[in-house]
């Protein structure tokens, strides 16, 4: 495991979440679903919206510390570009995993939610981790 800053992973870690979270609020401005996380997480966690939204950003930082961790300057030196390579890695899981386990917690079969049940729901997701990463990778320094 490479030295992390955890300086380093709060800030770009918070401000990577932040700017994913902008763009699925402003998704319906852009023809886009609404796309509200917190409410989506908070819909398994008793309804609790607050809830969902701490949810969303600690899963950001958790995403923030694995990045400085591992992947960092892993293919490039580009920050940019191993941001929006690991990207891909967290989507995956969500649009996979995470996705298909709420809906069976809600009483729905897993499959209703491999890839958000719907192409543009998906293509909304893959959006916002890419900003994700791109954010993240261009603001974490390691030093």
């Amino acid at each position: 495991m490479k030295k992390v800053n955890l300086k380093n992973v709060l800030v770009s870690g918070i401000v990577a979440t932040a700017a994913m979270t902008m763009l699925m609020l402003v998704a319906p401005m852009m023809g886009m679903p609404k796309m509200n996380i917190g409410k989506m997480l908070g819909s398994v966690m008793g309804n609790n919206e607050v809830l969902g939204w701490m949810a969303h950003f600690m899963i950001g930082l958790v995403l923030a510390f694995g990045y400085a961790a591992v992947f960092y300057k892993k293919f490039s030196s580009k920050g940019w570009l191993n941001g929006i390579l690991y990207s891909i890695i967290p989507f995956l899981a969500a649009q996979l995993m995470v996705m298909p386990m709420m809906m069976v917690m809600k009483g729905m079969s897993f499959t209703s939610g491999i890839f958000s049940g719907s192409f543009i729901m998906a293509m909304g997701s893959f959006m916002g981790h890419i900003v994700f990463g791109l954010v993240l990778g261009t603001i974490y320094k390691n030093s």
